[in-house]
């Protein structure tokens, strides 16, 4: 869970362009202070390269001045390829009785350390641009709505945030999950 330092040079200099060609995302927020940060955590940037190879294309939305963080979105433009297919969480996996997927959005989101883009922050990201006009991402779902069985998932279509249920064991191939990271 440590990249080289060759691989972190290599990343830095991806989420540098990135952030250069999206400035839009983050006004006000200067890439010298973001690199120094992104320096100091190598945890946090395993956990951005593996959002990176999974096609998440992460790009830093907001600054928290209270935490003294910067917040990371997925913002490639429609739901990372290389997390599609994932029913909702570990329960709902394991309630698939045939056909399961190879893996679930929390378990995935977990294992790189990062959080599933809640309701809000999703809305939030829809500012920036237009995301997921083709596909869908599970979004956090409420413990209640989980504990009866259904899961969230949000999509852009008609100029519209759509908000929609699933049952959590369902899994599509256009379907897959954005994160966010604080570094």
């Amino acid at each position: 869970m440590k990249l080289s330092p060759e691989q972190q040079n290599e990343l830095i200099g991806i989420l540098k362009t990135r952030f250069e060609k999206n400035m839009n995302r983050h006004p006000g927020i200067d890439w010298a202070e973001v690199q120094a940060k992104l320096e100091t955590g190598a945890k946090k940037l395993w956990s951005l390269n593996e959002m990176e190879i999974t096609g998440g294309e992460p790009d830093v939305v907001a600054y928290d001045e209270n935490a003294g963080e910067y917040i990371f979105f997925d913002c490639v433009a429609e739901s990372p390829k290389g997390r599609r297919s994932v029913c909702y969480d570990h329960e709902a996996l394991e309630a698939r009785k045939e056909h399961k997927p190879a893996n679930s959005a929390i378990e995935m989101a977990k294992d790189m350390g990062i959080q599933l883009l809640d309701e809000e922050q999703y809305r939030e990201l829809q500012k920036l641009g237009k995301f997921d006009t083709k596909t869908s991402s599970w979004i956090k779902t409420p413990a209640g709505i989980r504990k009866l069985g259904g899961a969230i998932f949000a999509d852009y279509r008609y100029g519209t945030i759509f908000i929609y249920h699933n049952g959590a064991e369902s899994y599509y191939a256009a379907r897959g999950f954005r994160g966010a990271l604080r570094v």
